[in-house]
């Protein structure tokens, strides 16, 4: 099975959104194309991911792109997890899996030792002329629009994680006048 790679045209394909309207790739010609894959409507690590990508909505359509959410879940769970969290963005239907085929999305995966099929977590980035310019494969589900953006420092971005360093950090001892300090004791 060959996967894709960073370079690769991107492959087109028809599939339907929440509202049953037809959506295809190659009609997107001259913007930028955000396709992420999730695993499941209303859960908790995918509700991250669409609210950090709704919560940055505006930055990422700024940058020229347009984003799609894909899953194996039907129009009728879409437009609830729509409704639910107000995503302003596509959720994509791909209850056939042919998306998840030709994206090499629908994987073998294993949990407590038992294996089955599901859908990988993976973001592609599409340029405006249709080819893939990024693969993100360890989507952080509340930081993935820096990760789309390529960001590697915070940023004023809602949802973004603090670094390291601002975990650690203490604040600042607030000073307290002599007087304030003996009115107390």
């Amino acid at each position: 099975m060959k996967t894709l790679r960073v370079g690769d045209k991107a492959p087109d394909f028809s599939v339907h959104d929440q509202d049953g309207k037809e959506v295809v790739l190659s009609t997107f010609k001259g913007k930028k194309v955000v396709l992420y894959f999730y695993p499941k409507d209303m859960t908790p690590g995918c509700t991250a991911e669409a609210c950090n990508l709704r919560d940055n909505y505006k930055t990422l359509i700024k940058q020229g792109y347009v984003v799609l959410g894909v899953s194996t879940d039907s129009e009728k769970v879409h437009q609830k997890f729509i409704a639910k969290e107000r995503l302003p963005f596509s959720l994509l239907a791909d209850v056939d899996k042919k998306l998840h085929k030709l994206y090499h999305t629908w994987v073998e995966k294993s949990m407590y030792g038992r294996t089955y099929m599901g859908t990988a977590r993976i973001t592609f980035v599409i340029s405006e002329t249709g080819v893939i310019e990024d693969i993100i494969q360890k989507v952080d589900t509340k930081n993935h629009t820096n990760q789309i953006l390529g960001n590697d420092k915070p940023s004023p971005i809602a949802g973004a994680k603090k670094t390291v360093a601002e975990k650690k950090a203490k604040p600042a001892p607030q000073s307290v006048s002599i007087k304030t300090a003996l009115k107390k004791k």
